[in-house]
């Protein structure tokens, strides 16, 4: 029972082995390729997640890309205002370099308040093509303001008649006219008359003269001259022009000086300060004295030439001086195209200032009394102090 039942078996076992290599025991080589091939599956199926992670990842970068501009955007939103700071800038950088700054500084408070005026810009720069409407506008506006700054403008000469006027003319050519009112004292006490003084000893004469300085030459116009009245018009100084440029040392200067202001006929004196401010304020850019007078007498009435030149000569011996002018403390500031020539700083500019501006005596001995009125002082006479 035992060898049949063995043989029996025997079928049984290989069947059994069969079924197990069919089953997954030892397989074939198909099979174990088979069976290597399913891990690559199941690694395919692992790899599967992570192409899912990948698509996530690429949905990320889609929507970091659509938030990458949003961040891009946000500085370009705040460069734009930094664009606009810039745009800013330039606007401004003009303001920086261009002198108009500095140029307020041309009208100073107190000028201001005193010339009252409209836009001084206007004024203070006047255009290289300036119609002449508005030269003569700017020209006669400027003379307003003088007029008020010096109501009693007066001639600096003392006189009593014309004769002594047109002698102590001719002696102020290359001196002041205080030094001139300082030696007239004792030469018209002397000679009187255009008689008295055509006879004269000319050294005395000279001796007299001598403070004014170029003595020999002013005794000899002074004696001619009078020589002339005496013998041409009567020992009277003539009214007109024409008359009176024919006496020994007499000019157009010293003629309207004359007619101004012993017979009050109209008359421009362009002396060295009138020659000097009306090219400053650019009336005119003439050098001879006749073509001045001519070009600033176009621009005024002729009833106004006399004061005029009163108005013009004082300011320049007061305050527009020829080295230093005083700018800081010029009343006209803010209508002078020359402003900024002289001192500018207020305080020291009025230590600049003459005469009775500075509260110093004038150059006159015997001033007008609306001069006094004023406020201004009288000269002392010469060796006085």
């Amino acid at each position: 029972m035992s060898g049949a039942a063995e043989e029996k078996s025997v079928p049984r076992k290989r069947a059994a082995a069969g079924k197990a290599a069919t089953s997954g025991g030892a397989a074939p080589a198909g099979r174990r390729a088979a069976g290597e091939a399913a891990p690559a599956k199941k690694a395919a199926g692992k790899a599967a997640p992570a192409k899912k992670a990948a698509g996530k990842e690429t949905a990320a970068e889609a929507a970091a890309r659509k938030t990458v501009p949003a961040r891009k955007a946000a500085p370009a939103r705040k460069a734009a205002p930094a664009k606009k700071a810039g745009t800013l800038k330039k606007a401004t950088a003009p303001v920086k370099k261009a002198p108009p700054p500095k140029k307020q500084l041309v009208a100073p408070k107190k000028a201001t308040a005193a010339v009252h005026a409209a836009p001084a810009k206007t004024v203070v720069r006047p255009a290289g093509n300036e119609s002449r409407t508005a030269l003569v506008r700017r020209a006669r506006r400027i003379n307003r303001e003088l007029a008020e700054v010096y109501p009693y403008a007066h001639p600096e000469l003392d006189f009593e008649n014309p004769f002594q006027l047109v002698v102590a003319t001719v002696l102020s050519a290359q001196t002041t006219d205080l030094r001139v009112n300082q030696t007239t004292p004792a030469l018209f006490a002397k000679y009187p008359t255009p008689e008295d003084l055509a006879a004269a000893n000319p050294e005395e004469v000279e001796e007299i003269l001598r403070p004014t300085g170029f003595f020999r030459a002013k005794t000899k116009s002074v004696i001619g001259l009078s020589k002339a009245l005496a013998e041409d018009f009567g020992g009277e100084v003539p009214g007109r022009l024409e008359d009176l440029v024919k006496l020994p040392g007499v000019g157009r200067k010293t003629a309207f000086v004359v007619l101004g202001n012993a017979f009050g006929r109209p008359g421009i004196t362009v002396d060295t300060h009138f020659q000097r401010l009306v090219r400053r304020w650019q009336w005119t850019e003439e050098t001879d004295p006749d073509k001045i007078e001519a070009a600033v007498g176009a621009l005024f009435p002729k009833s106004d030439w006399t004061d005029l030149s009163h108005h013009v000569i004082w300011h320049g011996r007061r305050i527009c001086h020829a080295r230093k002018p005083a700018c800081g403390a010029c009343p006209i500031a803010p209508l002078c195209p020359a402003y900024g020539e002289g001192e500018t700083d207020p305080e020291k500019a009025r230590k600049l200032l003459k005469y009775e501006k500075g509260g110093l005596p004038g150059q006159r001995l015997n001033p007008p009394q609306a001069y006094l009125d004023a406020g201004g002082r009288a000269a002392p006479p010469l060796g006085a102090g």
